[in-house]
């Protein structure tokens, strides 16, 4: 049980945190991956690459440990991540695997004169209350899901219905269930786990859901990324008619409603979640502003269903903008970065605006810098990283 004095204790270690975090996860995974390899297929080896994964566990060891006696000040941290582990069906068995990897990891790093065995022992209690409470959580959700209609637990087989390329590098999978009964609803915005193997090893991903809603069939839209396994395994051999194992939507990053100008700005990919969005919010009076940024027009997906969509509400204004713009390119309301100037145009006088948006890093730190401003609220201003959570400040 954690007690008054393990609090002080993982308190006291915040110092060491913020300046060695990233060395001690960086550790921590080397183990976890070495002496736990069941858990590998639940960690995308992309991001363990580039160091974002370590990153945002770091982040997320030095929140908890700052905020060890006031959880509620971790917002929506515990949300996130809860939603991220129902999304690959995370399992109470994992959890110790994950604790004795940390603690050793802790010790380790450290070293046994800073990692004392009160420093373990509290971290042991601090870890043991973490995991209680995100258990509790995701079984909270897995109940939830598999009662409610169409729901289901674990893994389910679906077919794939049908495929359309959608640009040079975007390819959209729609999956029907196997079984041929109801599939479970979601909010826009949200996200669908996918297992595959590839090459004879287990593979996790989690893809936005790119369509509103229809009760019959789900659609992702995945980008081939260079040296992506899962992506390029689904380009290349998930044909029409073959089967894949999907876990139930999930996903914090939704769609609110509300009556403000709905501003949904997108780079690349990231227009996947901003399709649910907008699918949902056009057959009411909202003004909405799409905003979408591609390297050229080969790129961009979705160009003409947007255009389309347009000409059939008159509510919706678009706006697209290239990097480069090639002769065979459609023309785009802009060439180059999408930047302040550019927004101040697209953007309502007023800025009391609903605004989400998605894309790499880059693109996101940018917006959210020139959102800010232009003067849209923070807390109206609202986003999601594909992969682990980072700091766009």
């Amino acid at each position: 049980m954690l007690s008054d004095a393990h609090r002080a204790i993982v308190k006291s270690t915040v110092p060491l945190l913020e300046s060695g975090g990233e060395a001690l996860t960086t550790h921590f995974y080397k183990m976890l991956m070495r002496d736990y390899p069941q858990v590998i297929p639940l960690f995308n080896k992309a991001h363990q690459g580039s160091g974002d994964q370590q990153r945002a566990l770091a982040n997320g060891v030095l929140m908890y440990a700052r905020h060890i006696d006031r959880l509620e000040q971790l917002g929506d941290l515990v949300a996130t991540i809860v939603n991220k582990h129902v999304a690959l069906q995370i399992l109470p068995e994992h959890y110790p695997m994950v604790g004795d990897c940390l603690l050793r990891a802790i010790r380790e790093v450290l070293g046994a004169e800073i990692a004392t065995d009160q420093v373990i022992e509290a971290w042991g209690a601090a870890y043991q209350q973490l995991a209680e409470i995100l258990i509790g959580a995701e079984e909270g959700m897995y109940a939830n899901t598999e009662k409610a209609e169409g729901g289901w637990r674990g893994l389910r087989k679906f077919v794939v219905a049908r495929r359309v390329d959608e640009s040079d590098e975007i390819t959209s999978f729609y999956f029907a269930p196997e079984d041929g009964k109801p599939i479970l609803g979601y909010r826009p915005g949200q996200y669908i786990g996918v297992r595959v193997d590839v090459d004879g090893e287990e593979m996790r991903r989690q893809y936005s859901l790119s369509a509103a809603p229809d009760k019959q069939m789900y659609r992702i839209s995945v980008k081939r990324e260079p040296g992506g396994k899962v992506s390029n395994y689904l380009h290349d051999h998930m044909t029409v008619g073959q089967t894949i194992d999907l876990m139930p939507p999930s996903g914090e990053f939704t769609l609110a409603a509300g009556d403000k100008p709905l501003v949904l700005i997108s780079g690349g990919v990231g227009i996947t979640p901003m399709l649910a969005m907008l699918d949902a919010a056009l057959p009411g009076n909202r003004p909405v502003i799409f905003i979408h940024a591609a390297r050229h027009g080969g790129v961009h997906a979705f160009r003409e269903k947007i255009d389309e969509l347009a000409q059939r509400h008159p509510q919706l204004q678009r706006f697209f903008c290239y990097e480069q713009q090639r002769e065979q390119d459609p023309a785009p309301h802009a060439v180059g970065y999408i930047d302040r100037d550019k927004l101040a145009g697209w953007l309502p006088a007023s800025r009391d605006v609903d605004a989400y948006f998605v894309g790499p890093k880059a693109f996101m730190k940018a917006v959210k810098r020139h959102l800010q401003a232009l003067g849209v609220p923070a807390a109206q201003s609202r986003y999601e990283f594909f992969g682990p959570a980072s700091s766009l400040d």
